[in-house]
């Protein structure tokens, strides 16, 4: 169950970063040939690279789901196949510890309660708590930033979700690792 939840909001994220891949890609596109005629939309660049952003955030997720995330496997390449299962546990494990680390931040830094609390006024919360994070603009677009930075609610709910789902999952067969 746990499993088929992981990879059907992989998929959903693949989805997203895709859309958002595109989206960076035509808003490029629009750049380019707006200079080219001296036109320049001036908020063009700020949303290509919070598109950027949230396709990176998006896809680095669901490469945990997959275990393709780009690593280093030197010591895998050292160790027989137990070895490898063991290690491919204890990386689980370490995103595991590094998403519920991001979900602690990430709570410590939002003050969902405190908002709650405000009643969800942000004078009154940004008052109590001097976090302007909730109110602060983008540079050129003008919308709030909490709406940028809220990728970061998704990718920590699909990191402890495909890392819960992988610890639970049977070890995958690693292909050897070539020696140069």
């Amino acid at each position: 169950m746990l499993a088929r939840v992981s990879k059907a909001w992989a998929r959903a994220e693949i989805a997203l970063a895709s859309f958002c891949a595109v989206l960076v890609t035509a808003l490029i596109l629009l750049n380019v040939v707006t200079r080219a005629f001296n036109a320049s939309i001036y908020w063009v660049d700020e949303a290509a690279i919070y598109a950027m952003v949230w396709m990176c955030f998006l896809a680095a997720s669901a490469a945990l789901h997959e275990r393709s995330a780009v690593s280093v496997t030197l010591v895998q390449g050292l160790l027989g196949a137990k070895g490898q299962k063991i290690l491919g546990r204890v990386v689980d494990l370490c995103v595991l510890v590094f998403a519920i680390s991001l979900l602690y931040f990430s709570w410590r830094w939002l003050l969902p309660v405190d908002l709650l609390r405000a009643g969800f006024n942000l004078e009154a919360f940004q008052g109590e708590t001097f976090n302007f994070v909730y109110a602060e603009p983008t540079t050129t677009l003008g919308v709030r930033k909490i709406w940028v930075w809220s990728v970061l609610g998704l990718f920590v709910i699909g990191t402890l979700l495909h890392a819960v789902a992988n610890l639970f999952s049977p070890a995958p067969e690693l292909e050897p690792v070539a020696h140069t």
